[in-house]
């Protein structure tokens, strides 16, 4: 259900088009959906306007940890484990949300890829021409992001969690009938727990999602995901180094925007591509990408650097240089 359009060779925003130098500015402030674009847009649009609250939600969640407590510490009063239990429920509640949101947020990567990536044109024209999808597959990475922030700055999450699978298996085992009056059974606690368990779970839905749409349309050569993604990290650090783009920003919030779509698209193609994003053969210039985020203040982006050191695939492999080790290694300078 690709809409058959062909792309047209110039584009207006185009400066020195050359395979994947992504010499333009991507309007992530104002880009809007032209006709072809509309319907995918439109689904997308749903899921980020979710998006929005799911990370409203998360930044105020401050999880049950002192009824906890009081619990394990009075395992014998009855008031004091109804009282943790009742303020956990609705906690778990808000988790299956989050970790039903990460399924809606992988089909719509997977939709917006299949417009991004189709082979009748290049992967820079594809961004240049469909601005608004590019905005939204924006949106997801910084969302992404965010979301990783957040919850690995906040261990309410997995403390609550576990408390309220041991209470479960109690009540199992006593024989109380906890499942009827629970949101979550067995099979999808299980399922919350792997996603949890993982320190950036929304990115590793990216990536296994990526993956997987890579493996499930063989009739796509690979580097058509790949180039997509390296053209766009192209592009952010392009109109973060240039001042003529950085100064069409109307809000300073779109440079923290783009650090993170960068970094995001980083790591997805460093688990999607072969060889990943730090060898010499890479298309994203890694050492210009980690310039560009050591330029920034450094309380902005340090979690951005940690996403690099931490959660690629491929940094710790033989084929990467020293010199790349040695910028994402050094705190200062």
């Amino acid at each position: 259900s690709i809409c058959p359009l062909t792309c047209s060779q110039t584009g207006v925003l185009t400066r020195d088009i050359d395979n994947n130098t992504g010499n333009f500015f991507l309007d992530f402030e104002n880009a809007k959906p032209t006709e072809a674009e509309k319907r995918v847009w439109e689904e997308v649009n749903e899921v980020l306007t979710e998006a929005m609250s799911v990370l409203q939600d998360l930044q105020s969640y401050s999880g049950a940890g002192e009824a906890i407590r009081q619990a394990i510490q009075h395992p014998n009063d009855e008031h004091v484990q109804e009282s943790a239990w009742a303020a956990v429920v609705p906690l778990v509640g808000k988790l299956k949300k989050f970790y039903e949101f990460s399924l809606k947020l992988e089909d719509s990567l997977q939709g917006l890829l299949e417009f991004l990536t189709s082979s009748r044109c290049s992967p820079t024209q594809h961004l240049e021409q469909e601005q608004a999808l590019a905005r939204q597959f924006a949106e997801i990475l910084h969302f992404t992001l965010r979301f990783d922030e957040l919850k690995m700055t906040n261990p309410a999450i997995q403390n609550d969690f576990s408390y309220y699978r041991r209470t479960l298996s109690r009540m199992r085992i006593i024989n109380q009938t906890a499942e009827e009056h629970n949101e979550v059974d067995n099979e999808l606690a299980n399922r919350m727990s792997l996603f949890y368990a993982n320190a950036t779970p929304m990115l590793k839905t990216l990536s296994d999602a990526t993956t997987k749409f890579v493996s499930k349309h063989a009739e796509l050569p690979v580097e058509n995901t790949t180039d997509c993604l390296s053209t766009m990290a192209s592009v952010c650090k392009v109109m973060l180094e240039t001042p003529e783009y950085r100064t069409r920003f109307a809000s300073d919030d779109t440079v923290l925007f783009c650090l993170r779509v960068m970094v995001g698209v980083i790591i997805l193609y460093d688990y999607v591509h072969p060889a990943g994003a730090f060898v010499k053969s890479s298309k994203i210039d890694m050492k210009g990408c980690i310039k560009v985020l050591r330029y920034q203040p450094p309380n902005s982006v340090e979690g951005l650097l940690n996403a690099l050191r931490y959660t690629t695939k491929h940094l710790n492999d033989e084929t990467t240089s020293k010199q790349i080790k040695s910028m994402l290694q050094t705190v200062n300078g």
